[in-house]
C-alpha cells in the first residue's frame, strides 16, 4: 500500500507533558508504522534533545511568563524552518492547536495543495480569562480560534461532548469524533505494578490513596480538590493524596495544604516521564480524583482506568461523558460536600470498588494502536476524496 507522509503540528511538545503532547506523540509513533514518514512540528525548547523514533522539527519560540513551561512559537520568522518544510513532501497535515503551529499547518497545506485536519482539544476561553480581564479581548481571541476551525478542511473532536464547547465558542460547521487512546497496555494482573507503586511512594496497603496526575493549574479545580481533603482525612485517617505534575499553581497548592494542616498526608511529586513508573503510581492509587470542569477529554482518566483505578468526576462536566456512575467510575455534584461524600462512599465498599475498577479498565481503554488504525483509514479516505 502506498505510503503517506504526515505532518503533526502542535504548540507544545516534550519536555512539556500534557494530554495533547501524549496524543501527538502516539499519533506520530503509530502513523510512522502504519502509513509512512511522520513528522512532529513544534516550538523549540532550550536544553532539550529529541530522542523520539520519528523526526521532530522545531521552530523558533520564546518563553511565556504567564504559562510556563509553555512557549510562544514564532515560525513566521524562522528561515531555517521554512526551508525544511519546503523540502518536506507532506501528503496531509494535522493541527492539534489553533495558534502558531495551527496557522503554520494551514499555510503549509495551502502552499502544497494538500488537506489539513484540525483537532479541537482544549477549553481556551478559561486560559484567556485567567490572564485577560477585559472580556471583549477574550471574545476576539475566541473568534480567531473559531475562524481557524472554519478555514481547515476537517475538524475533529476527541468525544461528542467536546463539540459542545466548540459550538459555544461560535463554530457551526461540520465535525467528526475521533477518540483518544491509552498507551498503557491494560494488564490483567496489576499486583506487580501496585507493589512497585507502594514501594516507590512509601504507601503500603494499609493506606487508602487518592491520586491526581496532570498540570497543576487552578483552572483544573485543584483548589477545590485540596480543600476537600481535610474532610476525607477526618473520616479516613489513613487516607493519603498524591499529586503528580507541575504548573504555575503548584506552590499555591502546597501552601494551601500546609495552611489546612494536611501537608504530612499529601505528596506533591514532579512530572513522571517514565511511563512504567507512572503505571505503578496509577496502580497504587485506589481512586483517581479529577474534579476538573476545564478538561475536555482527559487522557489521565483513561490511563488510570487502564491500571484499574476508577475516577471521581463532576457530574455533567465535559470530561465526565465517558463515565457511568457506579459502573465504570463515580460522579458527584459540583460541591465539596458531594465530592467528599462520593469519595468516602467509594472507599467504603472494597468489593464494589474492585468491580467498578475492572469495568473502568474494560470500557475506557482503547489502545492508541487501535485508534491510529482508524486515523490512518480516515487519512486515506480524505486523500482519496481530495484527489477526486
Amino acid at each position: 500500500m502506498e505510503q503517506i507522509s504526515t505532518g503533526l503540528f502542535n504548540d507544545g511538545y516534550l519536555p512539556i507533558m500534557d494530554g495533547v503532547t501524549v496524543t501527538v506523540r502516539n499519533y506520530a509513533f503509530w502513523l510512522k508504522k502504519k502509513l509512512g514518514p511522520t513528522y512532529v512540528v513544534a516550538p523549540y525548547t532550550p536544553n532539550y534533545r529529541d530522542t523520539d523514533p520519528f523526526p521532530v522539527i522545531r521552530f523558533l519560540s520564546f518563553p511565556t511568563i504567564l504559562r510556563p513551561p509553555y512557549r510562544i512559537g514564532i515560525p513566521e520568522i524562522d528561515l531555517r524552518l521554512q526551508l525544511i518544510l519546503k523540502n518536506r513532501d507532506f501528503d496531509i497535515v494535522h493541527a492539534h492547536s489553533p495558534f502558531a503551529a495551527g496557522t503554520l499547518a494551514l499555510k503549509v497545506a495551502r502552499e502544497k495543495h494538500i488537506p489539513v485536519i484540525a483537532t479541537f482539544h482544549s477549553k481556551y476561553r478559561e486560559d484567556f480569562e485567567r490572564i485577560i480581564s477585559f472580556k471583549p479581548i477574550v471574545d476576539e481571541q475566541i473568534k480567531k480560534i473559531v475562524d481557524f476551525y472554519y478555514e481547515v478542511d476537517h475538524v475533529w473532536v476527541p468525544q461528542e461532548s467536546v463539540a459542545k464547547t466548540l459550538r459555544e465558542y461560535g463554530y457551526k460547521g461540520p465535525y467528526e469524533v475521533m477518540e483518544n487512546g491509552v498507551d498503557f497496555e491494560p494488564p490483567e494482573d496489576i499486583a506487580p505494578y501496585r507493589i512497585r507503586g507502594a514501594e516507590y511512594l512509601n504507601l503500603p496497603e494499609d493506606f487508602r490513596v487518592g491520586l491526581y496526575v496532570g498540570q497543576h493549574i487552578l483552572e483544573k479545580n485543584l483548589e477545590f480538590l485540596v480543600r476537600s481533603l481535610p474532610a476525607i482525612m477526618n473520616d479516613l485517617p489513613d487516607f493519603r493524596m498524591v499529586f503528580v505534575g507541575k504548573g504555575y499553581a503548584k506552590h499555591i497548592l502546597v501552601d494551601l495544604a500546609r495552611d489546612l494542616g494536611i501537608e504530612e498526608r499529601v505528596i506533591f511529586h514532579d512530572v513522571v516521564y517514565d511511563r512504567e513508573l507512572l503505571k505503578a503510581i496509577y496502580a497504587r492509587a485506589d481512586l483517581f480524583l479529577f474534579p476538573s470542569l476545564y478538561d475536555n477529554a482527559p487522557l489521565v482518566v483513561r490511563e488510570a482506568a487502564a491500571m484499574k483505578t476508577p475516577a471521581v468526576l463532576i457530574k455533567d462536566s465535559t470530561a465526565s461523558e465517558v463515565i457511568k456512575d457506579g459502573e465504570n467510575g463515580f460522579l458527584c455534584e459540583n460541591s465539596q460536600d458531594s465530592f467528599v461524600h462520593t469519595v468516602l462512599q467509594a472507599l467504603s465498599d472494597t468489593e464494589r470498588l474492585t468491580r467498578i475498577a475492572s469495568n473502568a479498565q474494560k470500557t475506557l481503554c482503547r489502545t492508541w494502536e487501535n485508534v491510529v488504525e482508524e486515523v490512518a483509514a480516515r487519512y486515506r479516505d480524505i486523500l482519496a476524496r481530495w484527489a477526486r
